[in-house]
């Protein structure tokens, strides 16, 4: 059997450079490392408040509903795991539901994201829907889905599993993976590479900000971007101008 280990938790230094780099710079540099699936598909930020979403994932799961069980009763139990995962979430942490990307039915709805973000989550997001759209948008708290959708969850979807893993926008999501979300997206990162890839993508990112300026200038990209030996030494002395 192998053997299952909690993650350390995401340091303060970590989660304060993952959201100093965006989600593009992400990307690249889990491509180095040979991760090309990091990038949920059709999801998009709701909210317009909030800064950017850093934290660990944490999931919940839905499979296809059906008419004989899921019913609106079923709310009044303190155990069904959509209720129970609103209210166990840990602070800093990122509510990832799987809602297999069928946008038909709402995955949430204000009231429960509301809910997560007084208890301290990191923020939600969800490859299907989500109702009460208008109010979520003004939301100070990061907020993302792939539609807006009216219906409640039980008309589509079921709640099965907590904290398992899942998979979001055709991205696979383990629980302890920490999430980044800015205004272009969300993406994954799995937790042992969370602390190297925070270090070197603020690193390129830095780098990016000095070829920024450099071409803002006039220059060309060629030398540039990608860098030759002298551009490497340029940014080094741009850096040590702060």
């Amino acid at each position: 059997m192998p053997i299952v280990t909690t993650p350390a938790p995401l340091s303060d230094e970590t989660r304060a450079l993952l959201a100093r780099i965006s989600t593009a710079t992400i990307t690249s540099q889990l491509m180095a490392r040979g991760l090309r699936n990091t990038f949920m598909q059709g999801v998009q930020r709701l909210s317009t408040g909030g800064g950017t979403m850093v934290g660990e994932a944490f999931t919940l799961r839905y499979i296809p509903s059906r008419e004989d069980i899921d019913v609106s009763a079923v709310f009044e139990d303190r155990e069904h795991p959509q209720r129970k995962a609103v209210e166990t979430i840990p602070p800093g942490h990122v509510m990832v539901i799987d809602c297999r990307r069928d946008t038909r039915a709402a995955g949430a709805g204000s009231i429960l994201v509301t809910r997560m973000m007084v208890r301290g989550a990191a923020g939600v997001v969800t490859d299907g829907g989500l109702r009460d759209s208008p109010t979520i948008e003004a939301l100070d708290f990061p907020v993302y889905c792939a539609s807006r959708a009216a219906p409640t969850n039980l008309t589509r979807h079921h709640a099965v599993d907590i904290n398992v893993p899942v998979g979001c926008g055709d991205v696979p999501v383990y629980p302890g993976d920490v999430i980044v979300g800015d205004r272009e997206g969300v993406v994954v990162i799995p937790r042992h590479l969370a602390d190297e890839v925070a270090r070197q993508g603020f690193e390129q990112s830095r780098y990016e900000d000095f070829v920024t300026e450099k071409v803002k200038e006039g220059r060309s990209i060629f030398g540039l971007y990608p860098p030759a030996p002298e551009a490497l030494a340029e940014f080094e002395a741009w850096k040590q101008k702060g």
